[in-house]
This record gives C-alpha cells, sequence and structure tokens, in this order.
C-alpha cells in the first residue's frame, strides 16, 4: 500500500504565555511608585531591572496651596492631573483641619483612570473625566463654558502642563497654579541599572513621563561618563542604539526624540497597562 510522502502539516504556533521571556526592561518610574508595573512586566516573563528616576517632595513652600485651601469657596473646578497631586493636596488639606467635605461645591476633574482612582479612595466621584489620558484632551472636551470659572489646579512646582493652563486660559477660564509637590533627580544609582546599561545587556527601557526621560538622561551621563567597565566615551544616544525606547504617550515621546533622538515603542492607550500591551506586541512582531 503506497504511504503519503508528503509532509504533515504543521500546526500553527500557539502564542507564548511569557511573551516578554528573555527581555531586559529598566523601568524608569518614580521611587515608590514602580512595583506594580514590575511585577506586571515580569509576569509577562521580562527580566525586570528598577532604575527611579524621579523622587517625589513636597514643594519648597505651602504658601500658595494653603492660601487656595483657604479660599476653596472662590473655585469653580478644581484640576487634578496625577496622583501625586491628589496625594499632596488632600495631605495639605486634612493638615489645614479641613476634609473632601469642602470640596461639595466644586466641581472635580482629573486626567486618567489611575487618578481617579486616587480619588475614590478619598470617596470622591470625578464629575469629568476626559476621553483621552491626556490634559490636552481635557480641554477640548471640557463639558460647560469656561468663561469666568475660577479653576485651582495643583500641580509639579516646575515643568507642569502649561499647554493646558494657556488653553483653559484663552477659553476665557482664570487658572490659579499652585504647587504641590515637587520632583527632584535621584541622587543614587542602583548599581545593577548602571551595570546593565554600562555593558550594554539593556533590551527596553520606559518611560512613563517627560520628567523620567529628562532625569534618566542625567543619571546616564552620569554613568557613561564614570563607566567602570573601561568602555570608550559615548554619548547617551550612542549608548543606547540597539535598545527599545518605550513610551507612555506623546508627550513623553516628544522629549525620548528630543534627548534620546527616537521612539521605538508607543502606547496606544496613555496608561501603564496601554505601555505593557505595546511592549508584548513589539517582543511578539520582533
Amino acid at each position: 500500500m503506497p504511504t503519503n510522502s508528503s509532509p504533515s502539516p504543521q500546526l500553527p504556533l500557539s502564542p507564548s504565555p511569557l511573551p516578554l521571556v528573555g527581555k531586559t526592561i529598566l523601568v524608569t518610574r518614580s521611587v515608590g511608585q514602580s512595583s506594580e508595573f514590575t511585577e506586571v512586566l515580569a509576569s509577562s516573563g521580562a527580566n525586570v531591572i528598577e532604575m527611579p528616576t524621579l523622587e517625589i517632595a513636597p514643594p519648597s513652600s505651602w504658601a500658595a496651596l494653603d492660601d487656595a485651601i483657604a479660599h476653596l469657596s472662590d473655585f469653580h473646578w478644581l484640576i487634578l492631573t496625577s496622583t501625586n497631586g491628589v496625594d499632596y493636596f488632600f495631605q495639605r488639606l486634612l493638615t489645614q483641619g479641613k476634609d473632601a467635605r469642602t470640596l461639595a461645591g466644586i466641581k472635580i476633574a482629573v486626567v486618567g483612570e489611575k487618578t481617579a482612582q486616587c480619588l475614590k479612595q478619598r470617596c470622591l466621584l470625578p464629575d469629568f473625566i476626559p476621553p483621552n489620558f491626556v490634559a490636552d484632551s481635557l480641554v477640548a472636551n471640557f463639558p460647560e463654558e469656561l468663561i469666568g470659572k475660577k479653576i485651582l489646579f495643583p500641580r509639579v512646582e516646575s515643568g507642569g502642563r502649561e499647554v493646558l493652563v494657556k488653553e483653559l486660559t484663552v477659553r476665557g477660564a482664570e487658572v490659579i497654579e499652585v504647587a504641590a509637590y515637587q520632583s527632584c533627580c535621584p541622587s543614587t544609582i542602583p548599581s545593577s541599572a548602571a551595570l546593565a546599561i554600562q555593558s550594554g545587556s539593556v533590551d527596553v527601557i520606559t518611560f512613563a513621563s517627560s520628567k523620567t526621560v529628562q532625569f534618566f538622561y542625567q543619571m546616564a551621563q552620569k554613568i557613561l561618563a564614570d563607566d567602570s567597565l573601561g568602555n570608550e566615551p559615548s554619548t547617551v544616544a550612542n549608548s543606547l542604539e540597539g535598545v527599545c525606547i518605550a513610551s507612555i504617550g506623546p508627550q513623553t515621546s516628544k522629549t525620548c526624540r528630543s534627548l534620546i533622538g527616537r521612539v521605538d515603542v508607543e502606547a496606544d492607550e496613555y496608561t501603564l497597562d496601554g505601555l505593557t500591551k505595546a511592549l508584548i506586541k513589539w517582543a511578539t512582531n520582533s
């Protein structure tokens, strides 16, 4: 009886349950905020090295925020664009002997689901969340006329949302910006992160904000200048050749291009979940 000599059809390979296996990923979130993201990446198979590039601290002065809290009834809206803004605003509210009930007559707008969740932990729901997780979307989709509205905006002490404030002002709002916290570049660098960059063993670097890019760049310059492996001096951009630069969204990507020269992966949804999905897609297709 003749045999069929043609090869058996090959079944398609199923996607790996660990799509990031074999990838070393450098996470540059702020001190104390990287653990959840690290766990998600590690659960997908990645070897994760944490290199915090931000330290969050109180502002150099509480005066402006204290004054705004003392006159909360003057404001129509409170805008919160980060979990740090929520944390420090409410910390100061309590310090002044007030609580969430003080905000009963004020509408609250937030940017991002994480910020909304942070607010919910204080038994408050936002009155408005823009459809896209970026501050510019807040202005474009604001739910009411802004002329004559007084808005309180607690923000990072420097390098904040200048475009947001400008656009709100153009539309007729009076925006009171107050420093609620400040972000600083850490003074120390984990030895594991320094060695990984010097040895070229990093496959991916993730950035979740423009500030993380800026401070990473400063820290990387120091790492390269203090190279203990005897490598030839190199620019940051050259030293990262072949490393996937992964950004959480357009503003962060803009800073990456300015300092590092490129972006290889950008999240479609501007969240850490969105960044994780983008990395898995990149790893699967590469």
